[in-house]
């Protein structure tokens, strides 16, 4: 039997808002697998779904930038959330933008060797490092072209904490910037059900199935059961299937298709979303500079 950590079992409640003992029991059941432990608990009916942590590792600020029928949203990041105040700091994020429109890099090594007045981009982050104080790192960007029927919908969330690009076929510019709204707040993985993977489907109607059976539920209307729930889970993930923010009484693509439109693509950055960042114990900080 695998041994059970405690920082496994607080990660565990963490992530589905079970009790301890359930958490180390289903973690014991699967030899201390976290994936196969919160499949384990929603099984048995005691947690829904694993909760996605809204914690932010790292600091900075996203944007976008449209230039004709280029848009471009990009990360840059700092070490601490003073930086996103920091005027030097604001206009790097939105000059990055513009120079990734205007040259359209590859990747960010390309995009730190672009040609500027001052040298290179990446000479241009080494001067801010230098006079902000802090490192300063271009994180990540996606450079997105459209059709000329085709609408750009942006927007930035609490200065640039979040950003968003939608990409809409028809319609008109507000609605995309609706969608976009709508998405920040929302923050779904895929446009519509169709774009969800295979497995990924098989694996959430094997775990509804296996839940439906420890309820009790008769084999005949397991199916059924299934299928609705199914129906929950890309309400949940799919953003035409979304209930719209600004009107629940219909979803995201049907909200779209009245104003003549389609959704073809989305792009939503979190400000440090998947960077790890190292916890500080603040006690042990100020105990160390007493002594």
């Amino acid at each position: 039997m695998a041994k059970i950590a405690a920082k496994q079992v607080k990660e565990l409640r963490d992530k589905t808002g079970v009790g301890m003992m359930a958490a180390k029991k289903a973690l014991v059941a699967t030899d201390g697998d976290m994936d196969k432990a919160i499949d384990y608990l929603r099984e048995k009916g005691i947690a829904k779904a694993a909760k996605k942590s809204d914690r932010v590792a790292a600091e900075g600020l996203a944007n976008v930038v449209i230039s004709g029928n280029t848009a471009v949203i990009v990360e840059v990041n700092a070490e601490t959330d003073f930086v996103a105040q920091n005027d030097r700091f604001q206009a790097l994020v939105k000059r990055t933008g513009e120079l990734l429109a205007e040259n359209k890099p590859a990747d960010v090594k390309a995009a730190l060797e672009i040609k500027t007045d001052r040298g290179t981009l990446n000479d241009e982050y080494i001067d801010a490092t230098q006079v902000i104080g802090e490192k300063i790192t271009l994180r990540r960007f996606q450079i997105v072209e459209k059709a000329d029927g085709d609408n750009f919908g942006t927007y930035l969330h609490d200065g640039g904490r979040i950003a968003v690009l939608v990409v809409l076929e028809g319609a008109d510019e507000a609605t995309a910037k609706d969608v976009a709204m709508h998405v920040a707040a929302i923050n779904p993985k895929y446009v519509n059900r169709d774009q969800v993977p295979a497995d990924e489907v098989a694996h959430e109607k094997e775990v509804l199935t296996e839940e439906a059976k420890n309820e009790g539920k008769p084999e005949k209307i397991i199916e059924k059961m299934v299928e609705g729930r199914l129906n929950k889970f890309f309400s949940e993930i799919s953003l035409e299937d979304q209930d719209f923010v600004k009107d629940s009484d219909q979803t995201v693509g049907k909200f779209v298709a009245s104003k003549g439109g389609k959704i073809k693509a989305f792009y939503r950055y979190e400000v440090g979303e998947g960077i790890e960042k190292q916890e500080d114990n603040f006690v042990d900080e100020v105990m160390s500079q007493i002594k």
